[in-house]
């Protein structure tokens, strides 16, 4: 037997790839729709909201009209959502859709750990909005669980400021943000599972993102003449 010949059975196991496991099966598919049917459920309750979105988005956008700018918040996986929705208003990734003023609170990250050394975590975007915020303003706070400590108290220095308040949580809608009634306008991702709460806010934002532009774009809906 030649070099050659010893390296050709090599090349063909190597090219059908690792044995399959005693008994196993074929994959179908039903994971992956096992996974889908989980989301189904939430994905029909937050399009139920469509209602409360549409009224948060018109708000949005008149306040945005008068000059108002968007300050968004949210610790932990939500901080990062907080930065992606700043520049989807700031640098639309739609070619011809108008730049709108937002600012993340999560984005200075010596303000927010100067205030959380002094102060604790609760109180690390009331300091900023009180600070930084004006009463025309929107804030947007984002939680996970619907009970987040911080993002409670921006929605409450927000409101306290004459801000609207919109507020996207997870849960089952009944956390402490929803018993404060702090957001005027309040989104909620209806499951325990993190990774689908993620998910519906994900497309909430998008969702108030593109809508607020369609308020724009229609004449007379936020004053007589308001076109994009």
């Amino acid at each position: 037997m030649t070099a050659a010949d010893g390296l050709a059975p090599a090349a063909a196991m190597a090219a059908a790839g690792p044995p399959a496991a005693a008994g196993s099966a074929a994959p179908d598919g039903s994971a992956a729709a096992s996974l889908f049917d989980l989301r189904v459920a939430p994905m029909q309750d937050f399009a139920d909201q469509a209602g409360a979105v549409a009224a948060a988005c018109h708000d949005m956008a008149i306040r945005f009209h008068r000059g108002g700018k968007l300050v968004v918040f949210g610790t932990g996986g939500a901080s990062t959502d907080a930065q992606h929705v700043a520049v989807e208003f700031v640098h639309p990734v739609i070619v011809g859709k108008r730049a709108l003023p937002a600012i993340s609170l999560t984005s200075d990250v010596a303000t927010v750990t100067g205030v959380a050394a002094r102060d604790g975590m609760a109180p690390i975007f009331a300091h900023q909005i009180r600070f930084l915020a004006e009463p025309a303003d929107i804030a947007l706070g984002i939680a996970a669980d619907g009970s987040c400590a911080s993002v409670l108290a921006g929605l409450l220095a927000a409101r306290a400021l004459g801000m609207l308040t919109i507020a996207l949580v997870g849960g089952g809608g009944d956390g402490e943000i929803a018993a404060s009634r702090a957001a005027e306008h309040l989104l909620v991702a209806r499951s325990d599972d993190p990774r689908i709460v993620k998910e519906m806010q994900v497309t909430a934002y998008h969702v108030l993102w593109e809508l607020v532009h369609v308020f724009f774009e229609q004449p007379g809906i936020l004053a007589p003449g308001v076109v994009a």
